[in-house]
């Protein structure tokens, strides 16, 4: 079973993202689940998700307490809550950035997960180009499908395109593309690297 908690704030879509990650992989066949976990339901406050992808039936329905990969859409939260807590040793961290991971004041979970595990990704930009409002989650989805391989992006792109109607379905699969192409370049090279 693999495993993702979302972070991120009220208003930036941190539900509908694990909604669809759960659309995108069930759709390749899979088993997938999907809900949040939230306390105020306001504008601004911090919000997790959880979506799990299988392949049997997911039966366990608690919160995701040791994640195979985390997605930061709101980088202010990474020193107001442990984001961090329970990622698994191997495990992925995507983060909602402009700024490389080294400039975020993370370098000991940077440390501790292997090359190649960690991405940031300019995904509130990308939502602005390409949709007009600062909505980072359909691009975050992009990132993951080209970090992880979890899901593949035209998984994505149907469950985008399914979810939102016309040119907002399609504006928001354009975005998720120009995430991946981003991240998955770097993916490839970690790929093509000879062991040491």
């Amino acid at each position: 079973m693999f495993q993702v908690r979302f972070h991120g704030r009220g208003g930036q879509g941190v539900v509908t993202a694990a909604e669809l990650l759960s659309v995108a992989a069930f759709a390749e066949g899979r088993h997938a689940q999907a809900f949040p976990s939230f306390g105020s339901e306001r504008t601004g406050a911090p919000v997790v998700s959880f979506c799990r992808i299988a392949e049997v039936a997911v039966r366990t329905r608690e919160p995701v307490a040791a994640p195979d990969a985390l997605v930061v859409q709101d980088v202010t939260l990474l020193y107001q809550v442990d984001l961090f807590r329970g990622l698994a040793a191997d495990g992925y961290l995507l983060l909602n950035s402009a700024r490389p991971a080294s400039e975020l004041g993370i370098g000991e979970i940077l440390a501790r997960l292997p090359s190649g595990r960690v991405a940031t990704v300019p995904a509130t930009e990308l939502a602005m180009a390409h949709v007009g409002r600062p909505l980072p989650n359909a691009p975050l989805l992009g990132a993951f499908a080209a970090l992880t391989g979890a899901v593949s992006l035209g998984a994505v792109q149907r469950a985008l395109t399914g979810r939102f109607a016309g040119a907002v379905g399609t504006s928001n699969a354009a975005a998720a593309a120009e995430a991946y192409r981003l991240v998955r370049p770097a993916q490839e090279a970690l790929v093509r690297a000879p062991s040491a």
